[in-house]
This record gives C-alpha cells, structure tokens and sequence, in this order.
C-alpha cells in the first residue's frame, strides 16, 4: 500500500471538481491499494471501515440468498465509488464485495474520513451529496433491472 496524493484524487471520477483543501484532508486517509482477481474485498454484515474509488478493474457486488448462496446483485468499475456503508450506524456492510479480475482503487479509512468531515461541515457536505448521487443513480439501475425482468410469481 502507497501513500497517495491530493492530485492523484483530483483525476477520479467521483472526487472530479472538489476543492484543493478538501482532497488534501482525504489524502491524508487514503492508500493505493491492488486487489488479486476473486478476491474478496468486504462480507455482508461485516464492519464497514473502508470505502473505495475504484481506478482499474470491476468488482461484484453479491447478497447472500438462503438456500443459494451468495448472488451477484450489481457490478462497480473504474471511476465510481464501492462501499457507502461506512458512512451510516451501525457501519455494516449490506453486501459483499469480491473483485472479478485484478483491481487498483483507492482505499479510505472511514473512521478518519469521518473524523475530518466532522471538522469541516463542507468536505462532509461534499461527500455526502456526491455519495447520495451514486445511491441514487444505482437504486434507478436496479429499478429499471426489476422492471425489464419477467415475474415468475405469477400475475393477476
């Protein structure tokens, strides 16, 4: 893991945009991190005391279904934002995650994340607008999936 560098947030994606001050406080929390593909990032339930912004590759969001095991639900690639747990009590994952193949992403420590956005109510503004934008833009995605895919409950 590498210390990174309040430039190198500035080019992704998610981060695009946001004052100077505000990535040098995130920087300070965050490391460079490469993951082997399959392996497992986070488990449902578990603690949620990371985020990630995803730089290269894909992972699988999966839900544990009783009798079936765990169900890829939605995938994260380069450029957005895994995990928002980290943010909301009791801070556990509703998901897991699992990379697909090799992956590169910046890893946040949310407790210091946290920390800092207490200090400065704008970078906790910042986040949490940019983060309820991802929340939204996947909970249409998943709206959209459960409209376009046919109903094996029957119909009335």
């Amino acid at each position: 893991m590498t210390a990174i560098t309040s430039a190198a947030l500035a080019g992704h994606p998610f981060l695009r945009g946001m004052p100077r001050e505000q990535l040098d406080a995130l920087a300070i929390a965050a490391t460079d991190v490469a993951f082997p593909g399959r392996h497992p990032i986070f488990e449902e339930g578990g603690h949620a005391s990371r985020f990630w912004l995803i730089q290269s590759g894909r992972v699988l969001l999966n839900l544990h279904v009783p009798g079936q095991g765990p169900m890829v639900i939605e995938s994260v690639c380069m450029g957005q934002l895994l995990g928002w747990s980290w943010l909301f009590p009791p801070f556990r994952w509703a998901f897991g995650a699992v990379a697909d193949g090799p992956v590169r992403a910046f890893e946040f420590d949310a407790a210091a994340v946290r920390a800092r956005c207490a200090q400065d109510p704008a970078l906790g503004y910042e986040l949490t607008r940019r983060l309820a934008e991802v929340v939204a833009r996947r909970l249409e995605a998943t709206r959209r999936r459960l409209l376009t895919t046919p109903s094996h409950l029957g119909s009335q």
